[in-house]
This record gives C-alpha cells, sequence and structure tokens, in this order.
C-alpha cells in the first residue's frame, strides 16, 4: 500500500484510497473508509502551509527565503548558500 501511495501522491483522495485498497484486497474490517473528515482535517493541516510556501517534497532547501531547486549535492548547497551572499 505504501508503494502505491507513494506512486499517486500526487492525486491522493478518499477514493484513491478505496481504489487502492481494492486492488490489494485488503479485507474489510482492516480498511475502513468512513470518515467524519474530522481525521483528514487534522491530517491535512500541518501540509498546507508547506504547500502553500512551495515545499511539495521531501527534501526541499530554502536558501535566504527563496527555495533551492538545484541540486541537493553538498557542494551545490554549498555554491548556492554562497551565491546568496551569506
Amino acid at each position: 500500500m505504501h508503494d502505491l501511495i507513494f506512486e499517486n501522491q500526487s492525486s491522493l483522495s478518499l477514493a484513491l484510497f478505496e481504489k487502492l485498497a481494492q486492488r490489494l484486497v485488503f479485507p474489510a474490517p482492516n480498511c475502513s473508509t468512513r470518515s467524519t473528515g474530522r481525521s483528514t482535517r487534522r491530517a491535512s493541516a500541518p501540509i498546507l502551509p508547506s504547500v502553500r510556501s512551495g515545499v511539495n517534497g521531501t527534501p526541499t532547501f530554502f536558501i535566504n527565503g527563496q527555495r533551492h531547486n538545484g541540486s541537493f549535492e553538498y557542494e551545490d548547497l554549498l555554491a548556492a548558500i554562497e551565491a546568496s551572499g551569506r
């Protein structure tokens, strides 16, 4: 299930979870799709500010408030930090 969720992370939804669970033939007691929405809101709350700030995966680096879109190799990060003036 982990691998399927990871492969479909750009389109996560309750419907997708149901589809993946059916695909894996999970027994009904182990995979309930009933939800009040409360747990979904609680689980999503910490993610929303990250998405708004441009974080859509890990690792994500910000250098002086700017998202670093280059390589995460040490030398490249060091060069980006030095280029930023700090």
